[in-house]
């Protein structure tokens, strides 16, 4: 039918008989369709009209390719240095994986640890908040002092930037647990082990994957950061380097160039992240269950 009306559609069946479909269900079908399809097609012409717009306030006020460079200059600049860039993008890259997968089984384990006794929760957790606390970029110094390796060194700025939210948030999903289901389990002599796995895990696994959502981009600004203060140059040089470099020379095409490849990075962390946690959670919990209604 071309045109929807107030009234009933009815559709036939191979059996004869006849199915009604409510026009009020026909209007959440198209709302539902228009809003996946707005998801998308928004956000994409909002970023478009930024672009275009950004081009317009270059050529209207005559500003030089030094000081703000049109957007076809920075593609440009990114085509053409995409060699330069693609290795620093490549150890940019490892330095914060390697962070995020220190901090995601560090944070998992200790969290583990901390409900299992309380006494080490309350003794090691405050070190923890001080690790968070403290800004990365006025320890990072010190930490470059006291290793010798410059990439071990960005390790481990990346990796205290993205310990906590995974640390925190997990401790907070494993202390969720119903308690009357806790005593469930203590009543029909479930070992701690037992209670661990098949009730404070499930019941944590929301609130790890928030934390890993966290973690992701942290422990990219972590290593950003760190890359700034060590400043260290060559082939092991990451994105923060080479925005430097090119602000030393007045490359400002290939500076904004590398700040999009970090914000793409970022985004591209972030998406993948939500991808896992829909897929983990999808079947079992409310945040990821499609609604009837």
């Amino acid at each position: 039918m071309s045109v929807l009306t107030e009234q009933a559609v009815v559709l036939p069946q191979e059996s004869g008989q006849e199915t009604l479909l409510d026009p009020m269900e026909i209007r959440k079908a198209r709302a539902v369709k228009i809003e996946r399809i707005g998801r998308w097609v928004l956000p994409v012409v909002i970023l478009a009209a930024a672009i275009i717009l950004w081009d317009r306030i270059c050529v209207w006020n005559e500003i030089p390719h030094y000081v703000l460079p049109r957007p076809a200059l920075v593609l440009e600049s990114l085509i053409s240095d995409w060699s330069i860039l693609s290795v620093a993008l490549l150890n940019t890259l490892k330095i914060t994986f390697g962070a995020l997968f220190i901090a995601t089984f560090g944070g998992l384990a200790l969290a583990v640890l901390f409900t299992q006794s309380k006494w080490i929760e309350i003794s090691f957790f405050p070190f923890a908040v001080i690790l968070q606390v403290t800004p990365i970029i006025a320890i990072a110094p010190l930490i470059f002092i006291y290793v010798d390796s410059v990439q071990v060194g960005l390790l481990i700025c990346a990796w205290i930037v993205a310990f906590f939210p995974v640390l925190s948030n997990t401790t907070l999903g494993l202390n969720s647990a119903d308690h009357n289901l806790r005593n469930l389990f203590q009543m029909y002599g479930a070992t701690r082990w037992q209670s661990l796995r098949f009730l404070r895990l499930p019941a944590a696994m929301p609130y790890f994957l928030g934390g890993l959502r966290i973690a992701g981009g942290l422990s990219l600004i972590g290593a950003i950061v760190a890359e700034f203060v060590a400043g260290s140059a060559g082939s092991g040089s990451g994105l923060a380097n080479q925005i430097l470099e090119a602000s030393y020379r007045l490359n400002i095409p290939r500076m904004f160039a590398a700040v999009i490849l970090i914000s793409a990075t970022g985004i591209a962390i972030f998406l993948v992240m939500n991808l896992v946690s829909h897929l983990l959670l999808r079947k079992w919990h409310e945040s990821a269950l499609k609604r009837e209604n």
